[in-house]
């Protein structure tokens, strides 16, 4: 068996789509580019074929609060950077597409991150490689 995508629940599918499309540089699978302003299912590929992400519908969902682990995340992406420069550098865009940060760890000699939220509440990390 291999993994063939991450689901992320959402009640703003394309919102949320169009924020990690940005994010990741991906693609929208045949046909999910132009399925309307409220689909119920959207798919992002990985260029190279790897998994992809996909953004499933929901009346509701309750935003997770990590760090306090009141509401529990669940799920969560980690990402990866070549360096700190890069970190710096893709904290800026994360802010401007909207990303909350949650924890900043960038001057950690050992594992230098940031842990972010994306619009909807689930959380994700960026390391240096």
């Amino acid at each position: 068996m291999r993994l063939r995508q991450t689901v992320l629940d959402t009640m703003d599918p394309r919102g949320l789509a169009e924020f990690w499309r940005q994010v990741l540089g991906w693609r929208y699978r045949s046909g999910d580019a132009d399925s309307g302003p409220r689909p119920e299912w959207l798919v992002l590929r990985h260029p190279d074929g790897g998994p992809g992400l996909a953004f499933q519908r929901v009346e509701q969902l309750t935003r997770a609060t990590w760090p306090d682990g009141t509401v529990p995340q669940q799920i969560h992406l980690d990402l990866t950077v070549e360096d700190v420069a890069e970190l710096d550098a893709e904290h800026d865009r994360l802010l401007a597409l909207r990303a909350e940060l949650l924890l900043d760890r960038s001057d950690d000699p050992e594992e230098p991150l940031r842990v972010y939220a994306d619009p909807q509440g689930h959380p994700f990390c960026v390391f240096v490689a």
